[in-house]
């Protein structure tokens, strides 16, 4: 793995510190490219109620489990696509949830597929984020390493300065949901809204 790119295989147990680092990364597809503003560690087997692989592998969640740098896509609540990196050593599972970013390059592109949103919340959000780069379950298992997928990840432009960095509980998740593992900049106009988990009722 090159391009600085070795953090990702770092153990699934310092996947907090894996998702810090990736703030100010560049993810690029089809013509546009985000900055990473917002990003959400999950953790893998028996670690992390709210993770997808918490309980091992599965047709869906065999790709949390490596190698590192692969994109974990899938469906939620019925409606959206959002976009995960896989982290950590081949056979534990770790992913980062990218929940936003600011468009820094392709911004006709992205309005094309977001139509009049304000540059704001062009990729504010996971879902709005997969669909300003254009992709969907087809990306799910590609490589976002070794340019032979539709995304590629690249070192920032920017760097974030560790003091710029903040945390909090993640967003909607049924388990483990007030473990701050939701990363974001401070002050950056592209994060997203934090809305605390509310259970279902029966």
């Amino acid at each position: 793995m090159d391009r600085g790119l070795s953090f990702l295989s770092a153990p699934a147990s310092a996947i907090p510190e894996t998702a810090k680092r990736l703030l100010g990364w560049e993810v690029s597809a089809n013509g546009v490219t985000v900055r990473l503003t917002e990003v959400e560690a999950y953790a893998g087997t028996g670690e992390d109620a709210a993770s997808h692989a918490h309980r091992g592998p599965t047709p869906r969640t065999q790709v949390m489990f490596g190698p590192a740098g692969r994109a974990y896509v899938y469906f939620v609540f019925g409606m959206h696509w959002c976009l995960n990196v896989v982290c950590g050593p081949e056979g534990e599972a770790s992913a980062v949830l990218l929940r936003a970013g600011e468009v820094i390059g392709g911004v006709d592109v992205a309005r094309e597929r977001r139509g009049d949103a304000p540059a704001r919340e062009l990729a504010r959000g996971p879902a709005r984020l997969v669909k300003t780069l254009g992709i969907g379950p087809d990306a799910n298992g590609t490589s976002m390493v070794d340019g032979s997928g539709p995304l590629r990840l690249s070192p920032p432009s920017r760097p974030v300065p560790p003091d710029a960095v903040e945390a909090g509980p993640r967003v909607g998740v049924a388990g483990a949901h007030d473990i701050p593992w939701r990363f974001w900049i401070s002050g950056d106009p592209t994060v997203s809204a934090y809305r605390r988990h509310s259970p279902r009722k029966r």
